[in-house]
């Protein structure tokens, strides 16, 4: 089976809006690893997009961007990804995501009842990787 993963660490992230409940974390580039089935090999990639979580709780403090991830986790429901999201992502439930930046002392963190993804335009291909 073909797998396809936002890595969250050196993703760069053009914006972080809240409105009426629902944050949108703006990918103005995340950096997706693809492995085909068979293959040792992954694929690196790039691609525009947004994390989208509904039914925020509270009002989080949001850094502004740009900025660049160093890591970070998505809880869904009892499932946690860690410096990953994988790609196609859609949650209902629980769902808590905490992602820290380059060069900001504090974490986002915030929770909700739901989450996707929101992939724009065309993968471009950067290079390959090893096993």
């Amino acid at each position: 089976m073909d797998s396809s993963q936002i890595d969250l660490r050196g993703s760069e992230i053009g914006s972080i809006h809240l409105e009426q409940g629902v944050l949108r974390v703006h990918f103005s580039r995340a950096y997706i690893l693809k492995s085909m089935t068979g293959s040792k090999e992954r694929t690196r990639w790039w691609q525009a997009g947004a994390l989208v979580i509904e039914g925020v709780e509270g009002q989080p403090a949001l850094p502004e961007g740009p900025l660049l991830c160093v890591g970070g986790d998505i809880d869904e429901n009892v499932y946690t990804y860690r410096d990953m999201i994988p790609v196609p992502f859609a949650s209902r439930g629980s769902i808590r995501c905490l992602l820290r930046f380059e060069g900001q002392d504090a974490p986002l963190v915030v929770t909700g009842r739901a989450a996707r993804l929101e992939m724009t335009e065309v993968p471009r291909y950067i290079e390959h990787v090893g096993a």
